[in-house]
This record gives structure tokens, C-alpha cells and sequence, in this order.
């Protein structure tokens, strides 16, 4: 629920099997806010069903700890390795679904939109991504690519969100 109070708050999330990437921003009309951020990694050795159900768990908590009042997450990238594809396409539900539960607006972005929110450019790179949330969230230090990713896809968001208001 959105608290007149404080700056709305979003959860990025950027989904994967091995490491998903997590970051809340606040925003206050066109000023955005580190407030958090994180990466949840599963154990690999445990079982897939045990790996999702850490992931989902996971963004629970972080919904649980910081309260975000939308999410938005990264569109899962069509590998050619049609399994790793499927694997990461789990991930991406078990963290959909943990901010769907919590009742929160769910938003999906593309990588390019991402990238192009966030840089300019939706042919960036990671290292120009981290670069630019270094930039643009100084308090949120050196976050890893996982959590500077979630954090993009937050921004990406905000940015979003002010385009339809303003069309």
C-alpha cells in the first residue's frame, strides 16, 4: 500500500536460477532514490524444486522487509539452449509470483528497454549498466552486475511510469 508519506517505492528484480538480482528505489516525482538492494542465491547442489521455492522465498522476504509498492521485472532472454531457457523461465515465475501474491502491480521489461531506460542505449553492456546506476544511485555503492541489473529494471520502471503520466 502506498504510504502518502514516503516516496513510492519499487522492486526490481532481475531473475535467475543461479543468482537473482533485487533492488527497491524510491521515487518522488522525478527524483529516484537507492533505498536497497541484493542478490538471493540458491544452493546449486539442491534440488530444482528446493532452488525455485529459495527464490520465491526470497523476494518474499525482500517484499517483506522494504515494502515496495510495484515491481517490475526482466523479461527472460530466449537462449538457444532451449533448457536453460525453460530453467531460467522457472526463475523468472518463482519471482513473479512472490510480488503477484503481496498484491503489487507487476511490470515485465525487455532487456533493450532496460539498457535504454538506464544508458541511453539498448545495446549496452553490463559494465556500462553498472557504470550508469553508479551514477545515477551513488548511495548504492558498488551493487553486483545481478543487483545493479534489478536495480536498472526499477529505474526503467520509474521511467515508465512518469512516459504514461505525461501521455
Amino acid at each position: 500500500m502506498m504510504n502518502a508519506n514516503r516516496p513510492l517505492r519499487i522492486l526490481g528484480l532481475d531473475p535467475g536460477l543461479r543468482r537473482t538480482g533485487w533492488g527497491v528505489i524510491g521515487v518522488a516525482g522525478s527524483r529516484i532514490t537507492h533505498i536497497a538492494h541484493g542478490v538471493i542465491a540458491p544452493d546449486e547442489k539442491a534440488a530444482f524444486s528446493d532452488r525455485l521455492l529459495t527464490l520465491f522465498e526470497g523476494v518474499c522476504a525482500v517484499i517483506e522487509q522494504h515494502a515496495p509498492d510495484e515491481a517490475a521485472v526482466e523479461e527472460t532472454f530466449v537462449n538457444t539452449n532451449a533448457q536453460s531457457t525453460l530453467k531460467l523461465g522457472h526463475a523468472r515465475a518463482a519471482s513473479m509470483i512472490a510480488p503477484a501474491r503481496a498484491g503489487l502491480l507487476v511490470a515485465e521489461y525487455s532487456a533493450p528497454v532496460v539498457k535504454k531506460a538506464v544508458v541511453g542505449t539498448g545495446a549496452a553492456d553490463k559494465a556500462q549498466v553498472a557504470f550508469m546506476i553508479a551514477r545515477l544511485l551513488p548511495t548504492a555503492g558498488s551493487p553486483t552486475a545481478d543487483a545493479a541489473d534489478a536495480l536498472a529494471v526499477a529505474i526503467a520502471h520509474a521511467h515508465a511510469r512518469t512516459a504514461r503520466r505525461v501521455a
